[in-house]
């Protein structure tokens, strides 16, 4: 069953889904085909797609930050302003006084088949002191599966020999939803979301990490206070909410805590989910409002988009943009061109960006109130 505010955005982003110029032109089915293999798509290829005209609300403008990115998945950025850029071949860049620098911050061999590679990146809340980033990669030996490790930066790079293998998700069977992305709670713990490794069994049972939201120390130990610390065992005790499918971005907000995580849907829709210790958000005994387990705060259906790719709650230290938007989630789609601006208060989304970049991956707000996009060849920002 579609909500009425399903069928608004259905209505509001008809005219914004045909401007976009090849993927939206596609059958729903392509495009969720085209979502699968979007790793697979080349810099190149990301920079030659050309969006209809950006409109943003008066006042506000959008600036291209950095350029000729190959294949970029996550990002994030240091207390001194450096954004952090994950690549999926293995290479984390440095965009750095307004340049992207030309050594990375360490090139990991990684197996980046489909949707596999280099897919989160997070900065240690201590990072001024201990200089921790940690990265979500597919590790090739001595076997394929995911793995997260811990570095220390010495200045723009890596120390050498200094990563810490924290934890390791076990084998991977398919290439695709393989998750990654990293963030810190309020909590001080790392949390991590994982695909459902392209099997939806896997994110009902206690006996898989996929198709889950993990959580776990900054050591890679596992907080015995997480929800299924008594009935899983080994590393299946990190579980902290299940019944995921594809989910590979979500944000904390600041101050509250609060965790929004995006799931990619298959059929029907796709999910906010506001993430709570040992909920079950149902896949894939369903997707959407309405089915099994706790129902997403907000969902739309393929009739706008094809995958929901990156997501931000405007809550900065300093906020530039007008009040209303204060507390808001932004939230983008990988197949279309709009940004969404989601108000938790009315229950309501509205149009924030059209024309927007294609093949978006991530979001983030920076302290100084700038919201950022990266998409598969270039990082974005808009400012009011």
């Amino acid at each position: 069953m579609i909500s009425p505010k399903q069928r608004w955005l259905k209505s509001l982003f008809a005219v914004s889904v045909r401007k976009q110029r090849s993927v939206a032109q596609l059958s729903i089915a392509a495009q969720i085909e085209e979502f699968e293999k979007r790793t697979q798509l080349s810099a190149a290829a990301a920079d030659d797609e050309t969006p209809a005209a950006i409109n943003l609300p008066e006042g506000f403008v959008e600036t291209q930050i950095a350029g000729g990115l190959a294949g970029p998945t996550a990002f994030t950025q240091t207390p001194d302003g450096r954004f952090l850029i994950a690549q999926q071949g293995g290479s984390l860049r440095v965009f750095k006084d307004g340049a992207l620098l030309a050594t990375p911050f360490v090139d990991l061999q990684v197996d980046s088949s489909g949707e596999r590679g280099l897919l989160g990146v997070a900065v240690d809340p201590d990072f001024e002191t201990n200089g921790y980033v940690y990265l979500y990669y597919t590790a090739t030996s001595p076997i394929t599966q995911n793995r997260i490790s811990r570095f220390t930066a010495l200045g723009d790079v890596a120390a050498p020999g200094s990563e810490e293998i924290l934890f390791e998700l076990g084998p991977v069977n398919g290439n695709l939803h393989n998750g990654g992305a990293l963030q810190f709670g309020l909590d001080g713990k790392l949390y991590a979301v994982v695909g459902d490794d392209s099997s939806g069994s896997n994110s009902q049972s206690l006996n898989s990490l996929f198709g889950k939201m993990l959580r776990l120390n900054t050591d890679g130990s596992i907080p015995t206070d997480n929800p299924f610390f008594e009935s899983a065992s080994g590393n299946n005790r990190a579980i902290w909410a299940l019944g995921l499918r594809n989910s590979f971005t979500f944000n904390v907000q600041p101050g509250t805590g609060k965790i929004y995580i995006n799931d990619v849907g298959q059929d029907s829709f796709e999910e906010i989910n506001e993430g709570v210790a040992g909920g079950n958000f149902g896949w894939p005994n369903s997707e959407g409002i309405g089915g099994f387990g706790i129902d997403p705060v907000y969902a739309y259906d393929h009739g706008q988009g094809c995958a929901i790719s990156g997501g931000t709650f405007y809550n900065p230290t300093t906020a530039q943009f007008p009040v209303e938007y204060v507390g808001d989630y932004f939230f983008q789609d990988f197949c279309s061109s709009f940004i969404m601006a989601y108000d938790p208060v009315t229950d309501t989304a509205t149009e924030f960006a059209t024309g927007t970049a294609s093949f978006k991956v991530d979001m983030l707000v920076d302290p100084q109130g700038s919201l950022y996009y990266l998409s598969r060849g270039k990082l974005c920002c808009a400012a009011s």
